[in-house]
């Protein structure tokens, strides 16, 4: 019988607190404070409580090791909460707010501009929203915006896409912060990805070093939830409950045919969390193959071989593969390699129609003669065009409402977002730069690879 007994630490030294620092417009502009609006807002009953104030923050790491009595000083990042402040920086009735859809589609988009203007609204009585139609170029291209109210809007949650419409590219910082200026426009919420949060910041500091009283804030949203520091992006459960559909499908396929190969192409340039949580949700695949992980193809250990082995056990097999897995070893011509999308991100080669290939010339090769199929599906453009869920659509309204409570209180450049479960307002700055890989030494990846029984493919 094992006695031993886990000795407590007799003494833990708690790291240092560094509370990042939230631009705020008065430091660029002068203006008087205003009474907030919910003072007198019939659906609240605000007590002292109700608002946050400069000491309410939240911890960027909530995970300790107790074992350790003493461990090296280190410095925890800390956040100001998200929510309404007792005064807030802008007059209602002067309030000329914009928003702006860009980049590619993301369930919930609709929900959360329905959601900021019905909240500009009703919270605090703002009457001029105008949403900036076909991405960042609407600011400067057109000078039509679409007018927004709460009749407008009262059931853009339901569809998918974003009414507004969306481009990349076009990014013009002179013009459309002149845009910006001549449009009167002192409230911009810009909902994108990482490309968005960085033309944000842009026009962020753009606008403080013109000492503008225009508040910017970077509402994030990726389907992939590469966006790092906050949990998650929005729109990412609905595209992994919608994953389930196309691999169930190809589970099925793949079950109805002779030596049965289901392949299923998930969005996921840079990583692969559709497809791991996909995977994890399914229990059907076989292979999951992400960005942050190498594969090969043939020799002991590769994907042939492991295959191989699975058909002749289940008869049939399924793989997942992140739309970003296999660029080092899919062939490229030279015009390829420098190839550019709008936004001026590398053109990824599409790794779903090769591997199609690949598979079946494998095949052909390995077992003449014998019957075999491989089922190729590509749920992308349907994944990210259907309306949120329940669970993203409550996100997304939380976002909107912690995105205007931090703007009308006069902070600036700046992207509201749940860390550790508590909504905060962490600086554009760090989002822009941030980065979400899936962790493949983690519980979560080892997981993956128990229920799937996949080689590691050498990684060492």
């Amino acid at each position: 019988m094992d006695n031993t007994v886990t000795p407590t630490p007799t003494s833990f030294t708690l790291p240092s607190i560094e509370l990042r620092e939230l631009p705020h417009l008065s430091a660029t502009t002068t203006a008087a404070t205003h009474p907030n609006p919910l003072e007198r807002n019939p659906f609240y009953h605000p007590r002292p409580a109700f608002y946050i104030t400069p000491s309410d923050v939240a911890l960027g790491s909530i995970l300790f090791d107790l074992s350790l009595p003493a461990p090296a000083p280190r410095t925890l990042p800390a956040y100001h909460s998200a929510g309404p402040r007792k005064a807030v920086h802008f007059d209602p009735r002067a309030v000329r707010a914009a928003v702006v859809t860009c980049g590619g589609l993301c369930p919930g988009m609709n929900t959360v501009i329905r959601d900021l203007v019905l909240g500009l609204w009703d919270l605090y009585g703002v009457r001029e929203i105008l949403g900036v139609t076909s991405g960042f170029r609407g600011f400067y291209s057109s000078d039509e915006t679409v007018r927004l109210d709460p009749k407008m809007v009262d059931n853009w949650h339901k569809k998918g896409g974003t009414v507004l419409t969306t481009s990349r590219g076009g990014f013009d910082l002179d013009k459309i912060v002149g845009a910006i200026e001549a449009r009167g426009f002192n409230q911009v919420y810009c909902i994108g990805g990482d490309g968005t949060m960085r033309g944000a910041l842009a026009i962020f500091k753009e606008v403080q070093r013109r000492r503008l009283n225009v508040s910017i804030t970077g509402i994030p949203k990726t389907v992939d939830n590469d966006i790092g520091i906050i949990d998650r992006s929005f729109g990412f459960q609905t595209a992994v409950e919608m994953a389930q559909e196309a691999i169930n499908a190809a589970h099925v396929e793949a079950q109805s045919a002779v030596n049965g190969i289901g392949l299923v192409k998930l969005m996921g340039r840079s990583t692969g969390h559709i497809a791991l949580h996909a995977t994890l949700s399914s229990r059907d695949v076989d292979c999951c193959l992400i960005p942050e992980m190498n594969f090969y193809l043939d020799g002991k250990g590769g994907l042939f071989d492991f295959l191989d082995q699975k058909l002749k056990q289940n008869g049939h097999a399924v793989i997942v593969v992140a739309e970003g897995a296999g660029q080092d070893i899919i062939p490229r011509i030279d015009a390829e390699k420098e190839e550019k999308d709008e936004s001026g991100n590398p053109v990824f080669l599409d790794v779903g129609p090769w591997l199609k290939l690949e598979l079946k010339r494998w095949w052909d090769r390995d077992h003449k003669g014998e019957l075999s199929a491989v089922k190729y599906i590509d749920p992308t453009y349907m994944i990210r065009a259907v309306p949120a869920n329940a669970t993203d659509n409550l996100y997304c309204t939380l976002l909107a409402h912690s995105a205007i409570h931090g703007v009308m209180a006069g902070y600036t450049g700046f992207v509201s977002g749940p860390i550790n479960g508590n909504y905060v307002y962490i600086p554009l700055e760090e989002v822009a730069v941030a980065k979400n890989p899936v962790n493949t030494e983690d519980h979560k990846w080892a997981w993956v690879r128990s229920v799937t029984n996949q080689p590691d493919f050498g990684k060492s």
